[in-house]
């Protein structure tokens, strides 16, 4: 369709003076709104105002400009359609075969610290969508744009055919819907969390685009990554990517899951992650000595892992890392003597990533084939655990130490799941086991003869003593569990048989 009368609205203006100069030039008539219109005449652009058009001024603080007949009436005439025709001819209306808008800035308003509510409302574009939506529905003989992206493919094509496509039309006008309900679903977010509405009757997000992908978990598999609009800062999906080849999808769900466990931490912690489950966990006073028990804990599985810091990585942490195959380190920051070192591994991606204290909770969400679950972020920690030691002995100093170590780890990995841990180091992890017992067996394996006198951590309560029978075999004298089994009683009695301190949280990590 050919483009005579465009209406021009944007909150955005970047790139629209040489759009409109230009469409101007192919003697397309400007209609246009309150800042917009001054833009453009400051830089000698002929305007008509929306006034002029509807006959109607401004009203309510421009809450009511551009919700008109003679607006509407524009952008939603069926062009052949007889009845349209007569009727835009008696009503005085003309037709606008482009509509340029973008809207009120929502998501920045409320991404402000401590936005004021009432300054959100007035974000909230009422007129803007309506256009747009009329416009997109109409594409058949209207051409939207939302996107100062798509200003130059319009303009090749008026300048080239002095008109534009009717397959540009229809991919704008899906555009356009797409824009408008992720919008929607931004408003709809945030009223929904102003009143506490917990599950309501339906679910709206919205997600933008960071990066296409090669491919998904297999070569097969097409994929992408999307961020959240106001994601919280401590995501993967935030963080600065300082050398290396692109993220895969694989790199960032295993990126992820370092990144969770990681920030369970406040001293210097390493965390090793394979397969989205964690291979090696250390702490200590410097990120070298971090590294050094993280690397210890399974130095076959971190060969080609993803690394996880909470704290800078120095050149002493670089240059051990650099020994090894790694796809990828996280940390807050890299010290140049470090990035001059890691930097010689041409594939290695090296991420930086604010990691302080993000108390944002955001929903977790879980497809299904149809269907969607979604819960609450497992942000419970041990201080708020419900603790208690049924057990005759009660843990020394150090096993307190190592079980802690190990209830911060065990809830990140996949159910069922075990850790042992001890000395600052997870020495062994049964993961993704369809028993308990099996898990600890496992991690009981791996650990080898450094099970003696470690800390034994499960992600949900024991079902029979048997694997309490397992760990006292292997050495092992503290264990932490949520407790809560029918049979607990002949787990603490087994505990106590071999004086193995036990201790209930009353709070259960599955992790499915």
């Amino acid at each position: 369709m050919s483009i005579k009368r465009a209406l021009v609205s944007v909150s955005n203006k970047e790139g629209l003076v040489p759009f409109v100069q230009a469409l101007a030039e192919q003697g397309v008539e400007i209609i246009s709104t309150g800042g917009t219109s001054k833009a453009l005449q400051e830089a000698g652009v002929k305007v008509t105002g929306i006034s002029e058009v509807t006959g109607f001024p401004e009203i309510m603080d421009g809450r009511v400009k551009t919700l008109h007949p003679m607006i509407h009436g524009g952008l939603l005439a069926v062009r052949e359609n007889e009845s349209h025709v007569q009727q835009m001819k008696e009503n005085g209306i003309s037709p606008i075969d482009l509509v340029v808008v973008n809207l009120y800035p929502f998501k920045e308003t409320i991404a402000k610290e401590n936005a004021a509510f009432e300054d959100a409302i007035e974000n909230i574009d009422i007129g803007g969508p309506s256009m747009l939506r009329s416009a997109a529905k109409n594409h058949a003989y209207v051409t939207v744009i939302v996107d100062p992206a798509d200003y130059s493919k319009v303009l090749e094509e008026v300048q080239q055919n002095q008109e534009v496509s009717d397959e540009t039309r229809k991919k704008l006008a899906a555009k356009t819907f797409r824009h408008t309900a992720a919008y929607d679903a931004l408003i709809a977010e945030y009223l929904t969390s102003m009143v506490e509405e917990e599950n309501p009757e339906s679910f709206t997000v919205t997600y933008e685009k960071k990066q296409d992908l090669r491919y998904g978990e297999n070569p097969h598999q097409k994929a992408a990554f999307y961020k959240a609009p106001l994601g919280t800062k401590t995501s993967i999906a935030q963080a600065e990517q300082l050398h290396g080849k692109e993220l895969s999808y694989n790199n960032i769900n295993d990126a992820d899951a370092a990144l969770q466990i990681v920030r369970e931490f406040t001293d210097p912690a390493v965390v090793a992650v394979k397969h989205m489950n964690p291979c090696g966990v250390g702490t200590g006073s410097s990120v070298e000595e971090a590294f050094a028990r993280a690397f210890e804990a399974d130095p076959v599985s971190i060969f080609g892992g993803i690394i996880a810091s909470n704290v800078e990585i120095n050149a002493a942490a670089a240059q051990k890392m650099s020994e090894i195959f790694l796809e990828i380190i996280i940390a807050p920051s890299f010290s140049d003597e470090a990035k001059e070192i890691l930097t010689k591994k041409k594939n290695i991606r090296l991420l930086t990533l604010e990691l302080g204290e993000d108390k944002k909770q955001e929903k977790k969400l879980t497809t299904v084939r149809g269907g969607l679950l979604v819960q609450d972020e497992d942000a419970y920690g041990l201080d708020q655990a419900n603790i208690s030691v049924p057990t005759k002995r009660e843990p020394t100093e150090k096993e307190w130490e190592d079980l802690k170590l190990a209830w911060k780890v065990v809830k990140h990995i996949k159910s069922n799941a075990i850790v042992l841990t001890k000395d600052q180091m997870t020495i062994g992890v049964g993961a993704g086991q369809m028993n308990r017992v099996g898990a600890a067996k496992i991690a009981i394996e791996q650990a080898g003869e450094k099970a003696q006198g470690s800390a034994l951590g499960s992600d949900a309560f024991f079902p029979m003593n048997d694997t309490v029978e397992a760990a006292a075999k292997a050495g092992i004298t503290a264990i932490i569990q949520p407790g809560g089994s029918v049979k607990d009683e002949d787990s603490i009695k087994k505990a106590d048989e071999y004086g193995i301190a036990m201790v209930f949280t009353g709070v259960r990590h599955f992790k499915h």
